[in-house]
């Protein structure tokens, strides 16, 4: 599903205007992702919980060059679905 069908969809059970339903989905997520940036996560009970993971420097391979490469350690955006979220979707 496309951002643009979301919000059709959600305009439409809401009973909102697309234009409406895309800025109230686009002031969300831009609180999720405030709330990754400051918090660390952020919990949406039932549904899931985002959260920044750490990943762990490493070496790997160039697959072009074949030559070793240092690979820097980095955060990284993660979810864990909620337990509503995975009934609704068995």
């Amino acid at each position: 599903m496309t951002k643009q069908a979301l919000i059709e969809r959600a305009a439409e059970q809401a009973n909102m205007s697309k234009a409406e339903m895309g800025r109230a989905l686009d002031a969300i997520l831009d609180g999720i992702t405030a709330g990754l940036k400051e918090d660390g996560e952020v919990v949406l009970v039932g549904f899931g919980k985002f959260a920044v993971k750490t990943r762990a420097a490493r070496d790997g391979i160039n697959p072009a060059t074949k030559e070793a490469i240092h690979i820097p350690a980095k955060k990284v955006p993660g979810f864990k679905a909620g337990s509503k979220l995975k009934d609704a979707i068995k």
